[in-house]
């Protein structure tokens, strides 16, 4: 079945790019001879009125024959006019141009249909402000956000991709808040992002995520009213004299005008399963139990009045020898600094500590109400690609547990409005990965052992299929842009190839004479030939171990 999948993948990708090929010959006039999908014997032979249709047994090619004044066929009188050679410069360049560009053009069909096949998405609601970037003091958790600079927007998505495209350029959103529409400006903070390859990416970040933090609580302080009342931290908060409690929004609601009455909390427990190696996110035991809470009457905040505080900077594990244990961080343990810097948000420790994972930091912390610090520096893992080249990774020893609330999914925003302009998006910038990986290989950048063939196609095909539909159009799209670019190469026999001829003959005001264009293809050919067998080779090293286990199991 795997192989039937891969012969029809490569298949649509070969009609993909013939059919750009014949259908601008067709509207040239110029006389097809012969379209073939595929290589070998032919399966499948149709006779149309001019035109040979064929598959052939080796789905690994395909061609478009049209009628030429230099091949076997013999050209009548009457058909002069309609041989490739008679068409005028700019019509062969199109005709050549086409094949790729389909190429390149069907991925945008590709990942539009990935994308309208969506159905739910998250609502343009703020869930949670991050400190330390430009929402702060403009947007609150609850805000919804109905238009970006007039546009009406109706996801999340929308808002973070016209974030994404800005940044350092100011926006104007209309946010409803508290039954009343509001004018909010704000400038997304410019951020560079690394890619693969060295690609660098100038992004706009404001610091805004689209789910609350659910009700999960902290508790500083041991001689809290919360934790005399026998909460704990980490306890999820489901009640508050029976209304229900989804968010630590909702907590903070219908405990907001409490001084001093006595209200009772239901809550859940998480119960670590002994042996377990998963952290609190990880498990879905609870014990249920209620507790008899009562605020202090002064203090302007919940922490003030209850002790209760977010549980988002609490640490819910920390891993046996890691360097945060070393340092004397223990589960139940608060992050107070960093650097003498105050952490607001487990989203800050991660993006100061990640930064400069290779740096020791000075890092406060409480336990059991006594403020500790230590110095330490992040494990990391050092990631080695095939050409060698080193990057490394922070490693955290201590984790958090704080889950979202995600908000009630909405439709699929309109097609063209959202899915076109995302998946132009998504194909320039496979588009853009592909041709500097190329680029690095034909400069010695990086080593022709990257080069992968069509074992390496069948493994990738097998791989999404297994994952399911929009997996496989996924890889589609890449092969099939992958395939546009490689037949731009100026290597004769591909039509970058031709391209070529045809750029000197525009400047040599001539066509290219018969025999140079032979003898050009002659040394395309070989130069083609070896770059397939070094795939091929590049793809058996990579799998030699399978093949030779599977070898060794056939002969016993």
């Amino acid at each position: 079945m795997d192989l039937v999948y891969f012969a029809v993948f490569v298949s649509v990708l070969i009609f993909v790019h013939e059919i750009g090929h014949f259908a601008w010959a067709k509207i040239f006039g110029v006389k097809v001879l012969m379209f073939s999908i595929g290589f070998g014997p032919k399966i499948i032979r149709i006779r149309g009125r001019e035109t040979e249709y064929c598959i052939g047994l080796l789905p690994l090619g395909g061609f478009v024959r049209m009628l030429e004044e230099n091949r076997q066929e013999p050209v009548w009188p009457e058909d002069k006019h309609r041989t490739f050679d008679a068409q005028p410069l700019y019509k062969r360049t199109i005709i050549v141009l086409a094949g790729p560009a389909m190429n390149l053009l069907f991925p945008v069909l590709l990942y539009l249909g990935v994308f309208a096949a969506q159905d739910d998405f998250a609502p343009p609601t703020v869930g949670v402000v991050l400190p330390n970037h430009a929402a702060v003091g403009k947007l609150i958790p609850g805000d919804r956000i109905l238009e970006v600079d007039g546009k009406r927007v109706s996801t999340f998505a929308e808002v973070q991709r016209v974030v994404t495209k800005s940044p350092g350029k100011e926006l104007r959103l209309s946010v409803f808040r508290n039954n009343e529409q509001l004018e909010v400006a704000l400038t997304p903070e410019e951020r560079t992002e690394e890619r693969a390859f060295g690609i660098l990416d100038r992004v706009g970040v404001i610091g805004v995520g689209p789910s609350r933090p659910a009700a999960v609580i902290g508790l500083r302080n041991p001689e809290s009213p919360a934790y005399r009342a026998g909460l704990r931290t980490d306890d999820v908060v489901t009640e508050v004299r029976g209304m229900p409690v989804a968010t630590f929004a909702d907590l903070e609601r219908l405990l907001a005008g409490n001084r001093g009455e006595t209200v009772p909390v239901a809550y859940l427990r998480p119960a670590r399963v002994a042996g377990s190696p998963e952290p609190l996110a990880g498990l879905s035991v609870y014990d249920s139990g209620l507790a008899a809470l009562t605020p202090e009457a002064q203090g302007d905040t919940l922490a003030d009045r209850t002790g209760i505080e977010l549980g988002d900077l609490y640490l819910a594990e920390v891993v046996a020898e890691s360097p945060e244990y070393v340092a004397g961080m223990r589960e139940g343990d608060r992050l107070e600094s960093i650097d003498h810097l105050t952490v607001t948000s487990w989203t800050m420790y991660e993006e100061i500590m990640g930064r400069l994972p290779l740096t020791k930091h000075d890092v406060e912390w409480t336990h059991r109400g006594e403020k500790q610090s230590g110095r330490f520096q992040l494990g990391v893992e050092v990631l080695t690609d095939e050409e060698a080249s080193r990057a490394t990774r922070a490693q955290f020893g201590a984790h958090n547990w704080a889950p979202r609330v995600p908000e009630k999914t909405v439709g699929r925003p309109p097609l063209l409005s959202y899915a076109l302009p995302v998946a132009l998006d998504e194909t320039w910038d496979v588009i853009r990965f592909i041709a500097i990986g190329i680029s690095k290989i034909a400069k010695g950048e990086l080593g022709l052992s990257t080069i992968g063939g069509p074992i390496t196609v069948y493994d990738v095909v097998v791989q999404q299929r297994q994952k399911g539909a929009s997996y496989f159009l996924w890889a589609l799209a890449v092969i099939s842009i992958n395939l546009g670019l490689i037949n731009l190469l100026p290597i004769p026999v591909l039509d970058g190839g031709h391209l070529l001829f045809f750029g000197a003959e525009a400047i040599a005001r001539r066509p290219i004479p018969l025999r140079v264009r032979e003898v050009m293809s002659l040394f395309g050919l070989l130069a083609l030939l070896l770059l397939m067998g070094l795939a091929v080779r590049n793809d058996l090293n990579r799998r030699w171990d399978v093949i030779h286990a599977q070898v060794h199991e056939l002969l016993g």
